[in-house]
């Protein structure tokens, strides 16, 4: 008889608990989201090849390079004898291409900026119209600031070679930037790109990037290498050199 007594207490306790844990089900299910929370489980990051992961192993490697005085140090100078460059010379290109080079990846091997938005490389623009001299050549191993220009014989005295629009999209569609892929900044007052660095997330709206010759604030001309967070909408071009 005493079992019997407590069964309506019983059922009650078990439907007080069931009741307890379908509000927190839903309570759970319905939470907003964290400020800021970006990150969805059904569409996780794409997969990227053997030499994305070894090129990023080896950027990722050198954030922390600090300068030892202006454009100088032993990796930075290491950067520098990659592209034929001298201590003291702007360094953001010759920091990609020395990585691409350790790499194995194939690289034009350069300090000027524009050198590594040539022809078919570039797979991505922000399709902002520039003016006809947006990017001019350098002599030939000139760095980030050359003293002078070379005139285009094919072009009026006073025009600097452009790339044509032609050859900068390869007349395709853009592809999405990917690790790896270098994204070039574009500074009106130079009216070229001027610096440079490597894509290592891109989602559309924001990129993450490690890049040389930069600082906190994300300036040109920095004091070492770091990881940055950008505004795609920053970005000029983006080319690609892994296949």
């Amino acid at each position: 008889m005493k079992a019997s007594e407590n069964t309506p207490e019983t059922i009650l306790s078990i439907m007080l608990k069931l009741s307890i844990l379908y509000l927190l089900c839903i309570a759970v299910l319905n939470a907003p989201r964290a400020k800021g929370q970006t990150h969805d489980f059904r569409n996780p990051k794409p997969p990227i090849n053997s030499i994305q992961q070894k090129v990023q192993q080896i950027y990722t490697s050198q954030i922390g390079i600090r300068e030892k005085g202006t454009n100088a140090g032993v990796a930075v100078e290491q950067y520098l004898r990659y592209v034929n460059l001298a201590k003291g010379d702007p360094w953001c290109a010759a920091f990609v291409c020395w990585v691409y080079g350790k790499a194995g990846v194939g690289n034009p091997r350069t300090g000027w900026t524009p050198d590594l938005f040539r022809g078919s490389k570039v797979i991505w623009a922000s399709g902002e119209p520039r003016t006809k001299n947006q990017e001019s050549r350098p002599p030939q191993n000139a760095t980030d600031e050359p003293r002078t220009r070379i005139q285009d014989p094919r072009l009026p005295q006073h025009a600097l070679f452009a790339y044509p629009s032609s050859l900068t999209t390869n007349n395709e569609q853009p592809k999405t930037p990917s690790t790896g892929d270098v994204f070039g900044l574009y500074f009106p007052e130079k009216n070229r790109i001027a610096h440079v660095g490597f894509i290592d997330q891109w989602d559309g709206t924001w990129m993450v990037s490690v890049e040389g010759n930069t600082n906190v604030a994300g300036g040109r001309e920095g004091d070492g290498v770091y990881r940055k967070r950008r505004l795609v909408r920053s970005v000029y071009k983006v080319a690609r050199y892994i296949k």
